[in-house]
């Protein structure tokens, strides 16, 4: 059985493994900035000023809270919830000066553009599954977005 503080210095290698690999990975790739959480740590390695070496910064992520349950954000049975499919930022219009795509309330046709999730600097267009009304946008413009959040509630028999 391993001891307490064997099994520190082995994490502590562990992390120290990956920074070095971080750095390797953002010459390599020509990146300013790298980040990846692995096992409840989480390290960033971003390049210092130009002609620097990377700088590493490693942050313990405290255990998420649990979840509470909003009702406004919670579905009427007969909706269907419009989910991200990726993660990036979430736009609700093609630029910051033009419409938003969609309002709530508004008649929706399956196949029409919904929202725009930007993804390394690629701009996807989330289309409606169903033809319907949208009853609720839950997520505001220009906010980042995880893989499977939902983004709409759109009632079908609207």
């Amino acid at each position: 059985m391993p001891l307490p503080g064997r099994r520190a210095r082995r994490e502590q290698a562990d992390v120290v493994a990956l920074v070095r690999e971080l750095g390797a990975l953002l010459g390599d790739l020509g990146l300013a900035e790298i980040e990846i959480e692995r096992a409840g740590v989480r390290v960033r390695v971003q390049r210092g000023a130009p002609g620097g070496s990377p700088v590493p910064t490693t942050v313990a992520i405290p255990p998420a809270p649990a979840p509470v349950a909003a009702t406004a954000d919670v579905p009427a049975e007969n909706h269907v919830v419009i989910e991200a499919p990726m993660v990036g930022t979430f736009y609700r219009a093609s630029s910051p000066t033009a419409d938003p795509y969609v309002r709530e309330g508004d008649s929706i046709k399956q196949g029409q553009i919904l929202c725009i999730i930007e993804a390394m600097k690629l701009m996807n267009e989330i289309e409606a599954k169903v033809s319907g009304r949208l009853v609720k946008a839950l997520v505001e413009n220009a906010t980042p977005v995880e893989y499977g959040q939902p983004l709409f509630h759109i009632d079908p028999n609207g």
